[in-house]
């Protein structure tokens, strides 16, 4: 599709401050011409698109899109042109529902930021059908909710057949060093979660079911992940994720999508290792308590750490996987920026041209970048975006 369509990857939202981010990216990795992945920026301002174009040293031949989400004919013809749509415009339950029919009508891949597992039920049910038809492979949650604990498990479960000949049936994934903040959007997304549920109370069932992405699949119950508790493996605390409840969703959609690699059988959860002992129990206490998300404190939309922070960022998530038989193995998954931000941006960048450029064996429909993406994603990730993967015991 690359060479029919006029660009490769159009950054929708590269005036916000996320998608600048990963225009920025864009212009110093890949640069503009040549053998570059044929990219351009895309808002609503022409002026704002290039003011920011020369704030990020994009250089001056950048492509520019005017595209607005108010104005449908825009989107549409944004859709038209590329192969994949980059959108970092949210909440997308406020501002993607145009621009995910605009992409399933043109056959257009698509993948965005999202972590409104509300929100992308209701686009799996309304556009599976429609994407398998049209080719338009579109894929939520491409950024830290939720590539590193997708590819993550994937990488682990690999490892497992690898060794074993059989899948990890338990998987548990422990945040073990995180510094970093979380995006303003991820704060409005869930402001607009909670009054979607209040117009739809159908909505708490898919939110807070494992399997809410998972249409006609209910597996197993899962561990619960809402209350501290020691765990035994690591000989520590461990606290509730914030994120856990979009990434696991999105773990066992990926499972789904694959036909059960992982088994249907499957238990997986997400927490946040404290330390052992008493201290560390008060610490998963107070973590259990704490929304960094709520309040007066909460990021905006726009907002975001200075550079110095995202430099400084980091995370450490390791999987331990277990089979039915008792066998066991490990693999870590770490990242060299902040997660909300330095590395989401790259991130999201990288799936959008391992879509545009590598090519994958599956057709349309609704994906994860797991099922979608796989290994082929991984090695772009651990070439580029700083990120790696890798087995400890």
């Amino acid at each position: 599709m690359s060479d029919a369509r006029e660009f490769d990857v159009i950054i929708y939202g590269s005036t916000g401050y996320t998608g600048r981010l990963v225009a920025e990216y864009m212009a110093k990795q890949y640069g503009v011409g040549g053998d570059a992945p044929k990219w351009a920026m895309a808002g609503r301002s022409m002026e704002k698109l290039e003011e920011v174009r020369g704030l990020i040293g994009a250089p001056k031949e950048t492509p520019l899109v005017m595209a607005d989400s108010d104005d449908a004919s825009s989107i549409d013809m944004m859709a038209s042109r590329a192969s994949v749509i980059l959108t970092t415009v949210g909440p997308y339950q406020l501002y993607g529902d145009g621009l995910v029919a605009a992409c399933v009508q043109h056959g257009t891949h698509y993948v965005d930021l999202c972590g409104e597992p509300g929100w992308m039920r209701e686009k799996i049910d309304e556009h599976q059908e429609a994407a398998e038809k049209s080719g338009a492979q579109i894929c939520f949650s491409c950024g830290f909710d939720s590539i590193p604990f997708d590819l993550g498990v994937l990488a682990l479960q690999k490892e497992m057949d690898k060794r074993f000949g059989k899948p990890a049936t338990r998987v548990k994934g422990r945040v073990r060093a995180m510094e970093g903040t979380f995006s303003g959007g991820t704060a409005a997304s869930l402001k607009e979660t909670m009054k979607a549920i209040a117009k739809n109370p159908g909505l708490v069932k898919i939110l807070a079911s494992s399997f809410g992405l998972t249409p006609g699949f209910e597996g197993p119950d899962q561990p619960n992940m809402m209350i501290p508790k020691v765990d035994k493996t690591l000989d520590s605390w461990v606290a509730p994720f914030i994120m856990a409840p979009i990434n696991t969703k999105n773990v066992h959609r990926t499972n789904f999508l694959l036909d059960f690699p992982y088994s249907e059988n499957f238990k997986y959860d997400e927490m946040v290792v404290t330390s052992p002992g008493e201290m560390g129990k008060q610490a998963a206490e107070m973590l259990a308590k704490a929304n960094p998300l709520s309040g007066d404190d909460a990021p905006k939309p726009g907002e975001g750490p200075t550079k110095e922070e995202r430099e400084n960022g980091y995370y450490d998530v390791i999987f331990l996987g277990e089979t039915a038989d008792g066998e066991t193995a490990s693999l870590c998954v770490k990242g060299d920026k902040d997660p909300g931000y330095g590395s989401t941006s790259k991130m999201i960048a990288e799936a959008a041209l391992c879509i545009a450029q590598d090519g994958n064996k599956h057709g349309g429909g609704i994906w994860t970048p797991g099922a979608l993406m796989g290994k082929k994603l991984i090695k772009r990730l651990e070439a580029n975006a700083g990120l790696s993967f890798t087995v400890e015991s």
